[in-house]
This record gives structure tokens, C-alpha cells and sequence, in this order.
């Protein structure tokens, strides 16, 4: 354990007017295990709870530290938006 704290939390909670909901569930993903035929459907499963609680937020943006999470999140949704990581929300929240 790293024991480095939610940074990104901390990061994005800076941008002026700005709420940063924390989704401390895992996305199912697990490197190559969503992406292997035989273990997909049970990846979906374990993700659902994550997927939901997105869709629920109706938030502007949705992200993960996690590139491989963020696009098994997208699949779930399955709404066509796209996960942004959280470097990219700070660029455009000042527009960089």
C-alpha cells in the first residue's frame, strides 16, 4: 500500500466550482481479464455497481487514474460518452 491519499480527488477539488464524487469500487477491468472472451461477462458484472453509480451522478465528466477502468466504465455505460483522465478535466477547466 502506497498510502498516498486520494490526489486526484485533491487536484480537482481545487477548479473553482467543481464537485469531485470519489467511486471507490473496483471497475472489474483487472488488466487483461475484461478483454479475455471467457471472463468479459463477469467483468461487466463486477463493474455494473461502478457503471451505475456514474450514470446516476449525470455528472458533465467522468474519468479514472485508470485508462484500462475509465474505458471499461464507457463500455457499461454504453451512452457513447467517453471517460477523460483527470490531467485532461484540469486542462480544460482552464482551458489549456
Amino acid at each position: 500500500m502506497q498510502n498516498v491519499g486520494q490526489k486526484t480527488r485533491e487536484l480537482l477539488s481545487l477548479v473553482p466550482d467543481t464537485q469531485v464524487d470519489i467511486i471507490e469500487r473496483c471497475s472489474g477491468h483487472d488488466g487483461t481479464y475484461a478483454v479475455k472472451s471467457e471472463f468479459h461477462e463477469a467483468a461487466m458484472k463486477i463493474g455494473r455497481p461502478v457503471v451505475n453509480r456514474v450514470k446516476q451522478a449525470q455528472a458533465d465528466h467522468y474519468g479514472s487514474d485508470c485508462p484500462m477502468a475509465g474505458h471499461h466504465i464507457e463500455n457499461g455505460l454504453g451512452d457513447g460518452r467517453e471517460p477523460e483522465h483527470p490531467i485532461s478535466m484540469l486542462r480544460k477547466a482552464y482551458g489549456i
